[in-house]
């Protein structure tokens, strides 16, 4: 797998050459020591063309401190702890400030900083945070609780806002409660789930990927779409990247709660007539940025997208029904991901 990815051209001052032209801002895996251990990460650098020697690339000092910032989230992301983006995702849904969250939460004023910024949080004070994030009534408690941290105006404001998401989320806090009850015999790794329990986000955010790139995308092409990401991500990573349970059923590979998935948030469903018959047409109801996805997820989102991007529904289900998974498999029985290791492209 190429580890090195195009993000963008950007035109600028480049201090290898002393001139300013179209220089290539580039990610690749890196590595990096973090609380004594190694981590491999995502390291952003420039890169330019018009240069033939070895040192060809080069690190902006900011660019570095973000670098820096990427690391200690690799660190995060394998103690299972929220990165510094995600804690900036939990403050702005509620409006805060740094100090704020900081208040709201009873802590020191400047403690949601280091952690945005800098020092890497312990597991008490990351689930506190979390459950901020699922649990709006929590978040209400929190600020009646600290409520002499905030003058009245700013009490009543951020009050506000808390109340409008404990109102806005209830059906969408339902919804993920019902897909994770079909998954509850499945709590533990292993072939049937892909070695990976059940991420919802990330199952939204592919769905959101495709919704993004691919015109005239239908639920059941999508349905096949999450099989052949998750499929092709196990072949080359051991591990599905959803952790989505896949039966087989009369029109291919259908996963556990593909009714219940198409109602989170990054993608919405339009009924349109076709033939006398409903279909349902998905489309792209809040934007995913490429950024939540690792290299490796984005190689293989990207292979996925390239190879269906213009197969029609009939034509995807007739490729997939030559699978071996699914020539294997019997009707409604759950697809195994080992079968996937044989999948008859998609390299």
């Amino acid at each position: 797998m190429n580890n090195d990815f195009l993000i963008s051209i950007i035109e600028m001052d480049c201090p290898i050459c002393d001139k300013v032209h179209k220089l290539e801002k580039r990610k690749r895996i890196a590595q990096s020591i973090v609380k004594d251990e190694v981590v491999n990460y995502e390291e952003i650098y420039f890169l330019c063309p018009n240069c033939d020697e070895e040192e060809n690339e080069f690190v902006p000092a900011g660019l570095m401190d973000e670098n820096l910032l990427r690391a200690r989230d690799a660190y995060r992301q394998e103690k299972g702890l929220l990165t510094s983006k995600e804690i900036v995702d939990i403050r702005n849904y509620y409006n805060l400030t740094q100090v704020d969250f900081s208040a709201l939460l009873g802590w020191g004023d400047v403690t949601i900083t280091r952690y945005e910024t800098k020092t890497i949080q312990d597991e008490t004070y990351d689930n506190i945070m979390r459950l901020v994030l699922k649990n709006p009534m929590f978040a209400l408690e929190c600020i009646n609780k600290h409520k002499d941290r905030f003058s009245l105006e700013k009490y009543e404001r951020i009050r506000k806002s808390i109340i409008n998401k404990v109102e806005a989320v209830g059906n969408l806090y339902l919804k993920i409660q019902e897909i994770n009850s079909l998954y509850v015999n499945y709590y533990e790794e292993n072939d049937i789930n892909g070695y990976k329990l059940l991420s919802i986000e990330k199952v939204a955010n592919v769905m959101g990927y495709y919704a993004q790139f691919i015109e005239n995308l239908y639920k059941v092409k999508l349905m096949k779409l999450l099989w052949y990401t998750d499929s092709v991500f196990f072949r080359r990573c051991g591990k599905s990247m959803t952790g989505l349970v896949y039966r087989h059923m009369p029109l291919g590979a259908l996963p556990i709660g593909h009714d219940e998935i198409i109602s989170l948030p990054t993608v919405k469903v339009v009924d349109e007539m076709i033939r006398d018959d409903i279909c349902y047409r998905i489309q792209p109801d809040k934007e995913v940025n490429i950024s939540e996805f690792s290299l490796e997820e984005l190689s293989v989102l990207q292979l996925v997208a390239t190879t269906f991007k213009y197969y029609n529904t009939k034509e995807i289900i007739d490729y997939m029904h030559m699978e071996k998974a699914y020539r294997e498999t019997v009707p409604n029985q759950i697809i195994p991901y080992s079968l996937a290791s044989q999948l008859n492209a998609l390299k």
